[in-house]
């Protein structure tokens, strides 16, 4: 059980998330669960009808539920508009992340032309370089790195081995999970066919930075390349699974999704509220639309729409992907039909020529 060393009162609790409680206000809570591993003094949450029977069967002693569920004898309900976030909020109560002592290890090395503030944790292992900053509040991990002149906002956390490279910004209340890297060279050469030890790949020098804006999550082992020239730019609140690629002057518009193995290509362009489902690829240099969607494994070949919805290698429009891969599923009964067609002609043919 996700079981808590602080119970509360489930009056408290549904007054936390403006919820109409429809039960016993003195309810001792001692922890969250799902419907299915819930039990006596666990809250749950109902939120979508697909775990009805979950719902009709839970054991917990209190749900979060949406305004049109269906009381449940025995059990404690909870009224808000949106179940799931209400449950994120109380699960946030209960177990608020620690936040280590503010301080510098004698085991960091922090350049003494760094600036770090005195309320922020710079962990054994950690590096800060030369004119870099590290903000009010942010934790800095055993073994992350924070380059030359790079900044770093305030409340952030960097997790172990994340590098932050030089001259790379990051704002506030950003969380960079383990082993991510902000700020690699981005990924550009130009053929040089007469070099001086026969035909190379020339690598363009990447002179650009990466701008993080507040509110951002990217996720372990996620790369964010730095520009050409200019910036590479992560928008205020998107939130970037595991093992995404991000190329050089790629553009992500603010509260984008991008789930794992997604990758985007150099300069290209999301919009605002663009969700990228897994191992989406996005050719360079086009645009994804304000709010558009595209679905998993995908190909993005060419610009999306504003609100579109696409899906398949190359995407089409959602609706589209799925007449044809419900026709997939026919075409071995066609080429049955249309051999035995091409027969019963061939036959006809023979006795009309005979």
């Amino acid at each position: 059980m996700n079981r808590t060393s602080t119970p509360r009162r489930l009056g408290e609790l549904a007054t936390h998330v403006a919820g109409e409680l429809l039960g016993d206000a003195s309810l001792l809570i001692h922890g969250l669960n799902g419907l299915v591993e819930a039990g006596s003094g666990d809250v749950s949450f109902y939120g979508n009808t697909k775990y009805r029977k979950q719902y009709e069967a839970t054991k917990a002693s209190a749900v979060l539920v949406g305004s049109d569920a269906p009381a449940r004898q025995g059990v404690a309900l909870i009224r808000v508009p949106n179940p799931h976030l209400a449950f994120a909020r109380l699960l946030t109560l209960f177990h608020a992340p620690p936040r280590p002592a503010p301080g510098v290890s004698p085991q960091a090395h922090v350049h003494p032309e760094a600036r770090v503030h005195p309320e922020a944790t710079v962990m054994a292992g950690a590096t800060v370089e030369k004119a870099a900053s590290v903000g009010a509040r942010s934790v800095l991990y055993p073994g992350a790195y924070v380059g030359e002149g790079a900044t770093v906002g305030e409340d952030c956390l960097l997790y172990p081995n994340v590098a932050v490279r030089e001259g790379c910004q990051v704002g506030s209340r950003v969380i960079l999970h383990a082993s991510c890297v902000v700020g690699a060279d981005g990924f550009g050469f130009a053929f040089n066919a007469e070099g001086e030890n026969g035909p190379e790949h020339y690598k363009i020098p990447q002179t650009g930075i990466v701008r993080i804006e507040d509110d951002v999550e990217v996720g372990a082992c996620t790369c964010i390349d730095r520009a050409t020239l200019g910036e590479t730019v992560i928008g205020r609140g998107t939130k970037i699974d595991n093992l995404v690629q991000i190329a050089h002057n790629v553009k992500v518009g603010p509260l984008s999704l991008i789930c794992a193995q997604a990758g985007v290509s150099g300069s290209a362009e999301l919009g605002t509220g663009v969700v990228l489902a897994g191992q989406v690829g996005v050719v360079g240099h086009i645009r994804v639309g304000d709010l558009a969607k595209v679905g998993a494994q995908s190909g993005v070949a060419h610009d999306v729409e504003d609100g579109q919805v696409v899906s398949g290698s190359p995407a089409v429009p959602h609706r589209d992907w799925l007449k044809n891969s419900a026709a997939l599923g026919q075409l071995g009964d066609l080429l049955k039909e249309v051999r035995a067609l091409r027969r019963r002609v061939e036959l006809l043919e023979k006795e009309k020529g005979g």
